[in-house]
């Protein structure tokens, strides 16, 4: 709960930063200052209302965790929905980060990506972490079509 607190206070300072909503979350491996967890969190597309992204991500526990000091594990996952009516907001880049949140103090962020795949029209969302030196290869893919009767719109 105070995790949350901190990244609802934090999103009003830092643009591109969204505020999640914690789903549930499960333990994985107990420590006496708090255990290690998987966390699902839901995310509603800023531009794109009807979207909403659920992402699972590994959360530490223990001391440094309990103090916010832990950095996170690049091991995250994504599943993208409409989960009503989709409006376009604005016309949307071909590519963008659709949301972002620091995974550490300061060397790795968590990004979910936007990219628009026209021929399809689809709106496809990746989600990877990076870090100032090293980054990972691990990530997560997922798509939501949008019926044949709307088109995307896209900046030129």
């Amino acid at each position: 709960m105070r995790k949350l607190a901190m990244l609802i206070s934090l999103s009003a300072l830092l643009p591109g930063v969204a505020a999640a909503q914690e789903i549930g979350s499960v333990n994985t491996e107990w420590k006496l200052m708090g255990s290690h967890q998987l966390v699902v969190e839901a995310y509603d597309d800023p531009k794109v209302d009807g979207v909403t992204c659920y992402v699972s991500k590994p959360e530490r526990g223990g001391i440094a965790g309990a103090v916010g000091v832990a950095e996170e594990l690049s091991d995250v996952s994504i599943a993208c929905r409409q989960v009503g009516p989709l409006r376009f907001k604005e016309a949307l880049p071909m590519q963008e980060d659709a949301f972002t949140e620091r995974r550490s103090l300061i060397f790795k962020t968590l990004h979910v990506v936007r990219m628009v795949d026209t021929a399809r029209n689809v709106l496809v969302y990746l989600t990877y972490t990076d870090k100032i030196i090293h980054g990972s290869p691990k990530n997560s893919v997922t798509a939501v079509p949008v019926s044949g009767d709307m088109r995307i719109p896209v900046k030129k």
